[in-house]
């Protein structure tokens, strides 16, 4: 190879600004350019809307799978700001639409973690061939209209609005995206997971693509995670163990729910600030450690267990569990390749105790479920 050929200075790097270098990588910021990618767009776009529920500026959150395959996300918070408007409470919409981590919120336990790399509208728009967002606030109707990242003319009022709001509609771009197909199923997995693991969301998601067969489902869970506990499988006993606890000493809060069903397999779903923990950690280990020590614990008073018996094994205490551990902390810290494991140290301890404190108090005061489940555990083969 010549020296001609190998030659290396400023002259020969590509710097990519902006919006560009979303569309040129855009894998770095959604993940791929294949199904997974795709829906990623939904969440970035429906979590903005989402958080405005959480901080209590918004009530509901509507999302639709439009007819032409695209998606439409509305909800009823105050309107973010137009900048040609003069407002001034926060990064006007324009921004969030044209500038990366613009408007993107701090992760915190009142905001959701569902974004790849917290970047929001931005990237959005960047891969969409067309989205117009639409703005009603101060008795004004804004739309705004973009191109692949580029504004296709300046804001626009287009005369009088009631109440208050803002839609995001946009449609990924065929020249970026391995498929444009929605999946329904997959949108409502986690629209589902999301309002039970916050209380305060009401979310709707349609589907308006085939007019002879609209749908639509609405997820509200007032009671959090014990609504979905409760449709899991036949129940061993009645009613759902739950607890909620804050916690200064890992500055946030847990909540956990669970009940021991008529299954042979363990179902549990641990998350942290409302993101999925399939590589668990130390929040999963804080709840396998309270557990263990409650039951245990009673099983000896109860002298089910002898003194010289050993403890029940993980693969006896999990056998037709189901539970979902939830924390939601200031300062998390997530690890793994894909960020799915929690290593926040003081959280192990802190949900042991919440657990083991919980659940020794119910099974002295549920004799009768107490021996239904303890039971079970001791019949079930170790392994």
């Amino acid at each position: 190879m010549s020296e001609e050929s190998t030659a290396y200075d400023a002259s020969t790097i590509v710097v990519l600004e902006g919006l560009e270098a979303v569309r040129k990588r855009p894998g770095m910021y959604i993940g791929s350019v294949g199904e997974r990618g795709l829906h990623q767009l939904v969440f970035e776009a429906a979590e903005r809307a989402l958080d405005e529920v959480l901080g209590g500026t918004a009530s509901r959150v509507e999302i639709t799978l439009t007819a032409d395959g695209g998606i439409r996300v509305a909800d009823d918070g105050t309107g973010l700001p137009i900048e040609h408007a003069g407002h001034g409470d926060g990064p006007a919409l324009e921004s969030r639409l044209t500038v990366l981590c613009c408007g993107a919120q701090p992760v915190s336990r009142r905001s959701l973690s569902d974004s790849f790399v917290g970047v929001g509208l931005a990237v959005v728009n960047a891969l969409s061939d067309r989205l117009t967002a639409e703005v009603r606030r101060d008795g004004a109707h804004w739309v705004l209209e973009y191109e692949r990242g580029v504004a296709v003319a300046p804001p626009a009022c287009t005369g009088a609005a009631d109440g208050s709001g803002t839609a995001i509609t946009f449609r990924p771009d065929a020249e970026i995206f391995e498929t444009l197909e929605f999946s329904f199923d997959t949108l409502a997995e986690r629209f589902r997971e999301l309002a039970f693991l916050n209380r305060e969301l009401d979310i709707t998601l349609a589907d308006d693509r085939d007019p002879a067969i609209p749908r639509a489902v609405r997820f509200r869970f007032p009671d959090g995670p014990r609504d979905h506990i409760a449709e899991q499988n036949t129940p061993l006993h009645p009613g759902v163990i739950g607890l909620e606890r804050e916690y200064s000493a890992m500055e946030g809060s847990v909540e956990v729910a669970l009940r021991w069903c008529d299954c042979a397999e363990e179902r549990l779903a641990s998350y942290a600030n409302s993101r999925p923990t399939t590589g668990g950690g130390t929040h999963e280990l804080g709840f396998r450690d309270g557990l263990a020590a409650a039951v245990n614990a009673y099983a000896r008073e109860q002298q089910l267990l002898t003194p010289s018996d050993p403890d029940f094994t993980p693969a006896q205490l999990g056998a037709g569990l189901t539970a979902v551990v939830s924390v939601k902390l200031d300062h998390p810290t997530f690890e793994g390749a894909i960020r799915d494991r929690l290593g926040n140290e003081p959280v192990r301890a802190c949900v042991a105790e919440a657990v083991r404190e919980h659940l020794t108090a119910w099974l002295r005061t549920h004799p009768a479920q107490a021996t239904a489940v303890l039971t079970r555990i001791s019949t079930t083969t170790r392994h």
